[in-house]
């Protein structure tokens, strides 16, 4: 009997083999070919920036705020929700009752999480002034 289920489950598992031999090669294909045909030498204009024929004027290193990673994770985050959001719309008929009152919760967590950030200061791109910090450093 075990070998019956052993054998059912290597047959359902071999095209997950053979995709991932299939990527494998792929990518040493891909890297063995730009290695064998790729520039071996590098000029003094390949390290140079180029944007569209306009001499670059300064560093290419240019500073982003803190802020504007803080707001992209969050913008994430709140996006990764939409689309649990739009799944359970999906399938809402299917869910019934139960589910409705799923997602309202989750809308719910959602809602504090956000009006936290707001009354933390986590969405200000001014200065700093996150409630709480001031004890913290007393």
């Amino acid at each position: 009997m075990n070998d019956v289920a052993g054998v059912t489950q290597a047959g359902e598992l071999w095209p997950l083999v053979v995709y991932f031999c299939m990527v494998v090669a792929l990518v040493l294909t891909m890297l063995g070919l730009s290695w064998l045909l790729g520039q071996r030498r590098m000029d003094h204009a390949t390290g140079e920036t180029f944007e569209s024929g306009i001499v670059p004027v300064g560093s290419s290193q240019v500073r982003i705020s803190v802020e504007f990673y803080l707001i992209a994770i969050f913008f994430v985050i709140f996006d990764l929700e939409t689309v649990f959001i739009f799944a359970w719309a999906i399938a809402f008929f299917e869910l019934g009752w139960s589910g409705y009152f799923a997602i309202i919760v989750f809308v719910l967590i959602l809602v504090v999480a956000l009006v936290y950030e707001w009354r933390s200061g986590a969405l200000d791109w001014g200065i700093k002034t996150r409630v709480g910090l001031e004890e913290a450093s007393k």
